[in-house]
């Protein structure tokens, strides 16, 4: 039996019928200018941001707001909130791993822009590579 390839984002966006495309699209372009080392994929059916693990995925199932979930990749690991510089106060953590950002639309994305671009550019520092 053939596994059907998974969607690559380019896909994933194209069919996309949210009401914030414009932001789900200009954040994913945001996340990527961060370091050349970020990749994409569709992950738990949304676009999803892995550095050897996951450390970003966007929820969408808010027609009025995008959210992007910070988290510490598959394995279970505690990250102390000092840890991650948040002077603007983006970040309502979920718990010891986890916190996210949410956007209403694109003047709230660009306002957050650079102080959301240097809290991704510290978590990814916290983010474990994947084995092999």
């Amino acid at each position: 039996m053939t596994r059907k390839p998974l969607p690559t984002v380019d896909d994933y966006l194209a069919t996309l019928d949210h009401p914030l495309k414009a932001v789900v699209v200009e954040l994913r372009t945001l996340l990527l200018a961060v370091d050349p080392a970020i990749g994409e994929e569709v992950k738990w059916n949304a676009p999803s941001f892995f550095t050897g693990e996951h450390f970003a995925t966007m929820q969408l199932r808010n027609p009025k707001l995008v959210q992007l979930i910070l988290h510490l990749g598959a394995r279970k690991q505690v990250l102390p909130k000092s840890a991650i510089p948040d002077p603007a106060g983006l970040l309502k953590w979920l718990g010891e791993d986890r916190a996210v950002v949410g956007f209403e639309g694109l003047a709230d994305l660009r306002a957050k822009a650079p102080a959301l671009q240097e809290i991704v550019r510290h978590w990814i520092a916290h983010v474990g590579v994947a084995p092999g």
